[in-house]
């Protein structure tokens, strides 16, 4: 049942890959910004979720915390580019 279960988790390791790279082309080819900003949101979904594959995989609790890391970093940097596709700054200063 290990074995069978290892050979689920590679396999999902590889489809996550390929669809980062897919992701990737997104990102740099993609028609318009809000594509792209998607594409940025799923590519940090699927580095959170390979990551935690990897921690089944490797049989450890030490990537708890990089998961933890890449989902707060990837939702801040997409209210930032919501922010700046919606409004076109990210941080409004107020000049008087």
């Amino acid at each position: 049942m290990i074995a069978f279960l290892d050979g689920v988790i590679v396999i999902c390791i590889f489809a996550i890959a390929a669809s980062i790279l897919m992701l990737v082309y997104r990102i740099l080819k993609g028609p318009s910004n809000p594509d792209r900003a998607v594409a940025l949101d799923t590519l940090g979904i699927n580095l959170l979720s390979m990551v935690g594959l990897l921690a089944i995989l490797l049989d450890t609790s030490k990537f708890n915390d990089i998961i933890l890391l890449i989902g707060i970093l990837s939702f801040i940097g997409s209210i930032a580019l919501a922010k700046f596709l919606e409004k076109g700054v990210i941080i409004e200063r107020d000049h008087h």
